[in-house]
């Protein structure tokens, strides 16, 4: 008989119905049709081995299986169970009633045990939006898929418990994660905090000014000055995560197969921090089966990009265009994904290749231009981006032998939020704008103009230094977000002041303010 079973295909971060028709008639064959790839092919192997030794007979009979839709090309293990199930709801030793209103997916260990797969939150998602009263997943996967509210999801170890479970010999509890009470629980939980820096209290203000309006930041500074202890000090300070974002950026690591055994939602802005070695398709995201990168994972939260100018040009360039509209499109011969990547970009440098220049205490080595060579390995355009550019200089021996705590985290937390909460207010009629630093030429002229005596400074700065239209608009922006920080309703002349002096490394002025 014909049987239906249903499961879901991932595609970039959302899932896709899929449905399983089975059929077992008269034969000794085995066919699977609609663009299935290695991996499901090659099911027929697993499912036998996990039928026979969960002592459930295969068929002997020829099954013709097509997964439909046809035209969408079927990839991964994660098929091996509704295919299974399929199978037997053909050969009736599954009530096919059992499966009509039930997503199904996981993969099959040759011992009939059902193994974790990738995608599973957007999967209950989908399923939801379908109406699918159940959704039956490895165990593994159960707490992420019970996130989703308002379908059972039943965890499940091996074949034969899944059988009895749909026959009804089994009885399953279905998986219950209050994910409010959770979410609350875990959100102010961190690792790291600002009070454990001693000193930089303008390198702190940069970086409640950067999390306040959610610019980019770029730290320059001679080895051992904080700048990676105080990067990952960062998301202590930014705003929590809202749920829509938290399950927004969970769906992107379960389809990555970032998540761990038993995860749920993740409740803190995600801080990713590859090395510079990477490629230009493990940041942007891509390959022969499309996986998100390094900036989609760091999507709602920050990517950190330690030693700078180590990183590969090709590898810098590609960043340019994800910064600037917070979405990256994949677009290869067989396949056009489109990843979210809206992050704060956190990176790091020295100041010249022997790490001294600008040192107060210790003389640069480097020759005659190889600072400004230094320089050039990144890109105008890029650099362009960065809205903050800031120095740092080496911490005193008395503030580090200074035992009084600094100012901690939470404190500067208060303020960010209460900035966020009147940009969220500011911007609730514009669409996709939620900070600072989203706003678009329309916005800056409407809320980032500033007063008199502020646009004359910004003018002879901008002669002076030689500055381009782009920098022009990112010192509005972060002077707007230096007036939420100071409650004031314009941008005045000291938060202009205030926001060239985030603009260390124009071309003009490079080496003269060190």
């Amino acid at each position: 008989m014909l049987a239906k079973v249903y499961t879901a295909a991932v595609q970039g971060i959302e899932a896709l119905p899929v449905t399983i028709e089975a059929l077992c008639e008269r034969g000794a064959t085995f066919t699977i049709v609609g663009l299935p790839d290695t991996a499901v092919r090659e099911a027929h192997e697993r499912i036998m081995a996990a039928m026979t030794q969960s002592g459930i007979p295969f068929p002997h009979q020829r099954v013709v299986i097509n997964l439909a839709p046809a035209d969408v090309k079927k990839e991964g293990a994660s098929f091996d169970l509704p295919l299974a199930i399929g199978i037997l709801a053909s050969n009736e030793h599954v009530a096919a009633a059992s499966v009509a209103d039930c997503m199904i997916t996981g993969e099959l260990s040759l011992d009939g045990s059902i193994l974790p797969v990738k995608g599973v939150l957007p999967m209950a998602i989908k399923a939801r939006e379908m109406g699918f009263k159940r959704m039956i997943v490895p165990e593994a996967n159960a707490t992420e898929a019970a996130v989703v509210n308002n379908i059972e999801v039943f965890g499940m170890t091996n074949l034969a418990q899944t059988v009895a479970f749909l026959n009804g010999a089994e009885d399953v509890q279905p998986t219950v994660v209050n994910t409010r009470e959770e979410f609350r629980r875990r959100m102010d939980c961190f690792d790291f905090d600002f009070a454990e820096v001693k000193g930089q209290f303008a390198v702190k203000r940069a970086f409640e000014v950067a999390s306040a309006g959610g610019h980019n930041i770029l730290l320059i500074g001679s080895p051992g000055s904080g700048k990676s202890m105080m990067a990952k000090r960062l998301p202590s300070i930014l705003p929590p995560l809202s749920l829509a974002e938290a399950l927004e950026t969970t769906k992107i690591h379960s389809v990555a197969g970032k998540l761990g055994r038993g995860s749920m939602l993740m409740t803190q802005r995600p801080f990713r921090a590859p090395h510079h070695t990477i490629s230009p398709v493990a940041l942007v995201g891509g390959g022969i089966n499309p996986q998100p990168g390094e900036i989609s994972l760091a999507h709602n939260g920050v990517l950190f990009l330690d030693e700078f100018p180590e990183f590969p040009r090709q590898v810098l360039e590609v960043l340019r265009q994800p910064v600037e509209d917070r979405v990256i499109s994949i677009s290869r011969a067989k396949y056009t994904v489109d990843y979210p990547a809206s992050f704060m970009l956190v990176a790091s440098m020295n100041p010249c290749p022997c790490g001294w220049y600008g040192h107060p205490h210790k003389q640069c080595t480097c020759p005659a231009g190889a600072v400004q060579k230094y320089m050039n390995r990144i890109s105008g355009p890029l650099l362009d981006r960065i809205d903050l550019q800031i120095q740092i200089q080496p911490v005193e021996f008395d503030e580090m032998a200074d035992s009084a705590p600094g100012e901690s985290s939470a404190t500067i937390r208060e303020r960010v939020v209460k900035a966020r909460t009147v940009q969220l207010a500011r911007f609730k009629d514009e669409p996709g704008i939620y900070c600072n630093a989203q706003m678009n030429t329309r916005l800056i002229r409407r809320y980032a103009w500033p007063d008199a005596e502020g646009l004359a400074r910004l003018k002879e700065s901008m002669e002076r230094f030689s500055m381009s239209a782009r920098a022009f608009d990112r010192i509005l922006r972060v002077a707007r977000t230096i007036a939420d920080l100071d409650n004031s309703e314009t941008v005045q002349c000291r938060h202009i002041v205030e926001a060239i002096g985030y603009r260390n490394l124009d071309r003009a002025t490079y080496g003269k303010t060190f």
